[in-house]
């Protein structure tokens, strides 16, 4: 029935129109559908994992994809998910409940980016014998720089894994098979790789069979590779070697360290890898996101930043909103079992608004920026239940025909899409 209502309501877009209209976010999904013979991700020179269609992707296959791809549809949180218990805010969206808590281990909570709750939960998850494995990101062993899918069935993997990855990262690459194997897991992924995953749900009802859990964190943006490529270079070092690039974790933020095969060793405060946004190089379809604070996931953690930005070191906190009543569960269960802990101190969602100002903003921005883009004649996305023309009344009106109107004129320019999606 939904995949009949998208046919009905738009022609699909084609996989070169979804990357080109800056709609991608290389999630890997289309893959995962269409299988690695129709599509293919790839490296691209601008160092961002995008779809390559082969021959024989017909008009029912894309039909499906425009049906499940983030760059076209993004909903929040579903209403039978949430209970009658809920909290609600215009910015924020749902939430059960709201802490600031750490990992319990002092370990994963040192190595882990900020308090390494995502990660102590992964791990209870395991433990506790609730699902089978974690599908979640990690640092590719044979390129550092470059982020891979991986499946963890034990504590130890899990932490292995701990740590931000900033660059372009492509974790439903093969999530069809994962559903094939008909065992109980968790998604522990960006925002916009769980929407996809929910899209999916709405025509593959073993979605919902086997994801017990679908865990992600506030995200600032996904970076293009380049980002780190260019850090390398100007520490004078070249890719191949390279036998570690971690962007955070070991403290928090933690520093983005280096290392190479024989034995040298770099560091970069966060402060120094991100002092100079014109180089941050996140990618188009994050300057549009319609969610970046996780609103259909079961919990969502975030960086304790008072102001927007870290100060020094800390021991590492994360700003917890737990979102559904799934989520409550999880959360509640792994605090009795002493996995994670919470600060007995009542956080609510303007606590949020000092601990992450810039999403605030982007959420009051969005409507307009797509506005903007509809009138250059650029595809945008679908949205649902994510509230964003109210969140645009929040602003002037001439704050809204700003961003509007910057929208437009950068998307007539070219810059709010990309280029064909080529291999490297």
């Amino acid at each position: 029935m939904y995949l009949a209502a998208v046919i009905r309501s738009r022609t699909a877009l084609s996989i070169e129109e979804i990357v080109e209209g800056g709609l991608c976010i290389g999630c890997g999904l289309c893959q995962a559908l269409a299988g690695a013979d129709k599509i293919q991700i790839v490296l691209t020179p601008e160092g961002r994992e995008r779809p390559v269609a082969r021959d024989g992707l017909d008009a029912a296959m894309l039909e499906r994809i425009n049906a499940i791809c983030p760059g076209t549809r993004v909903e929040g949180a579903a209403t039978d998910a949430l209970g009658p218990q809920a909290m609600h805010d215009l910015v924020w969206g749902p939430a059960q409940h709201m802490a600031i808590g750490y990992a319990s281990d002092p370990t994963v909570r040192h190595r882990a980016a900020t308090g390494g709750v995502l990660t102590a939960l992964g791990q209870f998850l395991l433990a506790s014998g609730r699902v089978k494995f974690i599908l979640h990101a990690a640092a590719s062993s044979k390129e550092p720089m470059r982020t891979e899918r991986a499946l963890s069935f034990d504590a130890a993997s899990v932490l292995n894994a701990a740590g931000s990855r900033y660059g372009p990262a492509a974790p439903l690459v093969d999530f069809s098979a994962l559903l094939d194997r008909a065992e109980p897991f968790a998604l522990i992924a960006k925002p916009c790789d769980i929407a996809a995953v929910l899209n999916l749900a709405r025509i593959d009802s073993r979605v919902d069979r086997y994801m017990r859990y679908a865990l992600t964190f506030v995200c600032g943006g996904a970076s293009d590779l380049t980002k780190s490529e260019e850090v390398v270079s100007e520490l004078g070092i070249r890719p191949d070697e390279l036998s570690l690039f971690r962007y955070r974790g070991n403290g928090c933020p933690g520093p983005t360290r280096l290392e190479t095969k024989d034995g040298r060793s770099f560091e970069l405060t966060y402060q120094d890898m991100w002092k100079d946004e014109a180089k941050w190089r996140i990618q188009p379809r994050c300057k549009i996101c319609p969610d970046a604070i996780g609103e259909s996931a079961d919990l969502a953690a975030a960086d304790v930043w008072p102001g927007g930005g870290p100060t020094g070191e800390d021991e590492g906190f994360n700003g917890i909103i737990v979102r559904t009543l799934r989520g409550l569960e999880l959360y509640r269960a792994a605090l009795a079992a002493g996995a994670i802990t919470a600060l007995p101190r009542d956080i609510g969602f303007r606590d949020f608004d000092d601990f992450q100002p810039h999403q605030v903003r982007k959420k009051r921005a969005v409507w307009a920026r797509l506005a903007g883009m509809r009138a250059a004649g650029c595809p945008i996305p679908e949205t649902h239940n994510l509230r964003l023309a109210e969140c645009a009344r929040l602003n002037g009106l001439a704050e809204n025909l700003a961003e509007a109107r910057g929208a437009r004129r950068r998307t007539e320019q070219g810059r709010m899409g990309e280029p064909p999606a080529i291999e490297r």
